[in-house]
């Protein structure tokens, strides 16, 4: 099933996590060199995906965030240094826009740990800010790396902690609670790292992938070398994700023009390689709510909902 953004190239798409029909798709106009971006609220259905809503953006969207305790509130990051917050009950425009990144935001979450409702925001300005989302003001700017950061993963486990991934080609895990230092830097690839992703069944494991175009996973009580590497992507990994249903599976999106879909447990752990875009991919999610489903967009203009061969339920 598929949609398309007429004239908006795909960045970021999201599945909601309260319906299993909904989905979010962050885009750029222009390839999000120039021009505004849109947030698509999309709908997947037996008869094909359709639009909800639509929000446009003054600068293009890098990556969205569905909010963990409010159903209709996402969180979006824009090329101005912006993080926009929006509700979908209130369809005029953002219900609020907090701007303190010096240079484009590419990357925001939404804390998943009970008790906390955080955002995290990467920017290419080489931090990473802590936002709550009823305030004004970020709480916590966290500096150390180098180079431009990508994104800003929460634990799914641990209270207080996330994963950050940059352009030096480090990983570093940091406590929300001492926001002066890492507290692990880790040289991940020998190439900028554009995305990370905790594993759903460990919370000692992290994902990486990287301009060098492979995938390693990473046991942060042991961080001196990898637990596993992925190859087979022939460009940049753009995202990766872990599959919420079994321990070993992770999904990539590639500038390559496709997405994969491993299990690292396995002597050959390519399971399979969906290719249906002709450009770069560089959204990609699985459904929390229904076994094997995922999404992607791409540059190409599309969004595409659907269920792998590998992950479809015997």
């Amino acid at each position: 099933m598929s949609f398309r953004t007429p004239q908006r190239h795909g960045y970021a798409v999201e599945f909601s996590p309260y319906y299993p029909q909904l989905l979010a798709c962050a885009t750029c106009q222009y390839y999000g060199i120039a021009g505004s971006g849109s947030l698509y609220l999309l709908e997947s259905l037996p008869q094909g995906v359709r639009p909800v809503q639509k929000f446009d953006w003054n600068d293009g969207l890098f990556d969205v965030t569905w909010s963990e305790n409010n159903e209709h509130v996402l969180v979006t990051a824009s090329g101005d240094g912006s993080i926009q917050i929006w509700d979908t009950a209130q369809p005029k425009g953002p219900i609020k826009s907090l701007r303190e990144h010096t240079k484009e935001v590419y990357g925001v979450d939404w804390s998943l740990t009970r008790g906390e409702q955080f955002v995290l925001s990467a920017s290419w300005d080489q931090s990473v800010k802590l936002w709550d989302p009823a305030g004004d003001k970020s709480i916590a700017t966290f500096l150390g790396h180098q180079h431009v950061v990508y994104s800003a993963i929460w634990s799914p486990h641990i209270p207080c902690c996330f994963a950050s991934t940059s352009g030096d080609h480090t990983l570093r895990v940091w406590d929300t609670r001492n926001p002066q230092i890492s507290k692990l830097v880790l040289t991940a690839h020998d190439a900028e790292v554009l995305s990370c992703d905790w594993c759903k069944y460990d919370d000692n494991i992290i994902v990486s992938g990287s301009v060098d175009s492979t995938i390693r996973g990473w046991d942060i009580r042991r961080p001196q070398s990898p637990i596993f590497q992925l190859d087979g992507h022939k460009y940049a990994v753009k995202r990766v994700k872990c599959y919420p249903f079994e321990r070993n599976v992770v999904g990539s999106s590639s500038y390559d023009f496709s997405v994969k879909i491993w299990d690292f447990s396995r002597p050959q752990p390519c399971l399979e390689t969906i290719e249906h875009h002709s450009e770069f991919v560089y959204g990609f999610d699985f459904n929390l709510h229904v076994p094997g489903q995922v999404a992607d967009c791409s540059w190409d203009e599309w969004v595409r909902v659907y269920t792998p061969k590998s992950l479809t339920p015997t």
